[in-house]
């Protein structure tokens, strides 16, 4: 009995350290894919980090290679638009003669009777010179001066029907009716939380139709990522209506946008915020005239969009 008795024991023992072994086998298993996740958040991290710069440089060779564009001389005229010049072998006229021509003009020539009947079919006219001297070295001026920025308060705030990512916000700027806005603020941002706050907004584009809804302005964000994105945030005292300025670029805005001239195209990659948490445009803090700055509520140095 004795001898059964130590049997039994070091069958107890032996199991319990198969067991031991078993558990400590699967606690280092755990610790593993516990260190595998960190390692892939991390790598996570720094991709999309690499991809936000990459589209901001992108966005900057697209803004250069459109001001490129829209800024290039315009080409030569062409020989049938110019003037006609002197034959060479035609003889200098005489002492006495005056400066101005024949009295009856030569008739035109025969391409020339073809260029203007073709023109005439057209509905084109031919280009003549201006005569403004200022106007032909004139260039479009495009910064922020341009947009009409204003303060306005969220009425209400609903899900898009039609696309989960985006919302619809009704947005008080100061006018006799709320302006409908179409928004892609991100899945995280809690929707019931903007009801009633504050926000900055552009005013004068045109307004356009998102997944069937008529979008009339466009929410101004501060934003690090797609699902990390935040409202700009007026200065405290604003009220729906305030113009958003910045000092070093004076001037009225435009009525609305042209698509054409991709002013916001053009001007958005300069708007930032800064360490400080202040919204700028290449340096210049965004601010509501005797109020203050306008910020992010907790972001810094990201984009606006």
């Amino acid at each position: 009995t004795a001898l059964a008795a130590t049997m039994k024991e070091l069958d107890l023992a032996s199991y319990l350290k198969e067991e031991q072994k078993t558990e400590i086998q699967s606690f280092l298993l755990l610790q593993a894919s516990v260190r595998d996740q960190k390692k892939l958040l991390v790598e996570n991290g720094k991709l999309k980090t690499d991809i936000e710069q990459l589209k901001v440089q992108l966005k900057e060779k697209q803004r250069r290679r459109t001001a490129k564009a829209l800024f290039s001389p315009a080409p030569p005229p062409t020989p049938t638009d110019s003037a006609p010049s002197t034959p060479v072998n035609q003889p200098a006229p005489p002492a006495g003669a005056t400066a101005a021509g024949p009295k009856n003009p030569p008739p035109p020539s025969s391409h020339d009777r073809r260029d203007r009947q073709s023109r005439r079919k057209r509905g084109e006219r031919k280009v003549r010179p201006s005569s403004d001297g200022l106007s032909l070295g004139a260039e479009p001026n495009i910064d922020v001066s341009r947009l009409n920025l204003r303060v306005g308060r969220v009425l209400g705030v609903r899900r898009h029907p039609l696309a989960e990512a985006m919302s619809v916000q009704e947005v008080d700027v100061g006018e006799d009716a709320p302006r409908t806005v179409v928004s892609k603020l991100g899945e995280k941002t809690p929707l019931e939380e903007l009801q009633g706050g504050l926000a900055v907004l552009l005013c004068n584009i045109k307004a356009c139709k998102v997944r069937g809804v008529v979008s009339q302005a466009r929410l101004l964000c501060c934003s690090v990522s797609d699902d990390c994105s935040e409202l700009l945030a007026p200065p405290p005292g604003s009220t729906p209506g305030d113009r958003v300025t910045c000092l070093n670029y004076p001037g009225e805005p435009d009525r609305e946008l042209q698509s054409k001239e991709r002013v916001w195209e053009l001007v958005q990659p300069d708007l930032q915020v800064d360490s400080k948490g202040v919204a700028n445009y290449k340096g210049c803090g965004f601010e509501v005239k005797g109020k203050g700055l306008c910020r992010a509520p907790s972001l810094t140095n990201c984009i606006i969009r």
